[in-house]
């Protein structure tokens, strides 16, 4: 069976602690204090809260366990990045039925994965049929009750001076997105490509307009906010361009240094580091989609060779101006390190920290979000 403990090995349980009962799951209200009507005259249009299943990858969760951890934590849904099945356990029609169902009883939003949106085997750089991984996925989020399935490019990174280039990769996910048109749109869900390490928002732009598609339609965009610095883009630009798109989110914090080796981009505890959530979130709230905030964080660094010319011509669409900010971000995060406020986590260390850093993220966002409705 799965076991999930808070791992940190000091110190007082902070908040309501994961449990993992034997017996017959019961419903668990959400507690009122975390609901997310705005009260009269609120600038902001509520959202709710939630975690990414990833950070809580090192306590290997089953899907329902993830949920009770969800309950526990007075969080309000999660995306599911992957699904750990308990024994005995398929990923069927009546398991789905049924997770739907019990997050239909305790209110929470689902948000489902397993897209993709390369047409390559990462391995052997061999073309690879994703339409039918698609269709699975989607028929599973039709089943949940889901609009959208997140699509990760997973391994692929721009640093890594592998074939094929930006464009030949454009093209190609181009005319296999165009093959899923109808497939989508008949089961009326969206692909939301993750900004992860392939594309930047300028190319995810290009790639709908090459897939003749429009916003709402059957392509759209996780907005992963801490990747963005990692594909040299100011996240409240990179938000700004990407807006009409944005389906699902992953709300990570982080920062940028300059070093001598380069820019090296890492993920911090959420409302300690760089990102501008508070101008973010009143991008996000201007959009007529309704839009979840799902925390994602973990460990780790990301070193971009800027230095290298041939580094730095893979992103023709970086102009002095949004360069300029990168490097007034860099400022504020080298101030925040040498404060003590932020720090590089290895990633090895992250199954220590996971679960602690991740429960004081959540409430750095609901506080955040509470902050604004008033």
């Amino acid at each position: 069976m799965f076991k999930a403990l808070d791992v940190f090995p000091s110190g007082g349980r902070e908040g309501a602690d994961y449990f993992c009962s034997q017996g017959r799951r019961s419903s668990v209200m959400m507690n009122a204090a975390t609901g997310h009507v705005a009260p009269e005259g609120a600038r902001m249009k509520p959202f709710k809260v939630g975690i990414d299943s990833y950070s809580l990858k090192p306590l290997r969760l089953s899907a329902f366990e993830l949920l009770d951890w969800v309950i526990m934590n007075e969080a309000e849904g999660a995306q599911f990045s992957e699904v750990n099945l308990g024994p005995g356990q398929e990923l069927d029609k009546g398991f789905l039925k049924e997770l739907a169902a019990y997050a239909s009883e305790n209110g929470l939003y689902l948000e489902w994965g397993g897209g993709e949106h390369i047409p390559l085997d990462l391995a052997t750089k061999k073309p690879k049929d994703v339409f039918a991984s698609n269709k699975k996925a989607a028929e599973q989020a039709r089943a949940l009750g889901v609009n959208s399935i997140r699509s990760c490019s997973g391994g692929l990174m721009r640093w890594k001076k592998e074939p094929p280039s930006t464009e030949e990769l454009l093209a190609l996910t181009a005319k296999s997105l165009r093959s899923q048109r109808s497939m989508l749109m008949d089961l009326g869900v969206i692909l939301a490509i993750e900004t992860h390490f392939e594309f930047t928002t300028f190319e995810l732009l290009r790639l709908f307009d090459m897939c003749d598609a429009r916003p709402g339609e059957y392509l759209g965009i996780c907005l992963d906010t801490m990747n963005l610095l990692t594909m040299l883009e100011d996240p409240v630009s990179a938000v700004r361009r990407a807006l009409p798109w944005v389906v699902t989110t992953h709300i990570k914090d982080g920062g940028i240094l300059i070093t001598d080796d380069g820019f090296v981009t890492f993920p911090v505890e959420a409302g300690r580091g760089i990102v501008d959530f508070e101008e973010i979130l009143g991008l996000f709230s201007s959009t007529p989609r309704p839009l979840n905030l799902s925390l994602e964080d973990h460990g780790g660094d990301f070193l971009l060779p800027v230095y290298d010319p041939g580094f730095l011509a893979g992103f023709p669409d970086l102009k002095a101006p949004e360069l300029v900010r990168l490097i007034k971000l860099s400022t504020r995060t080298q101030e925040l390190l040498d404060e003590g406020k932020i720090a590089v986590l290895d990633r090895a260390h992250w199954p220590e920290h996971c679960e602690r850093r991740v429960k004081r993220g959540l409430r750095a966002i609901q506080g955040m979000v509470k902050g604004k409705l008033r």
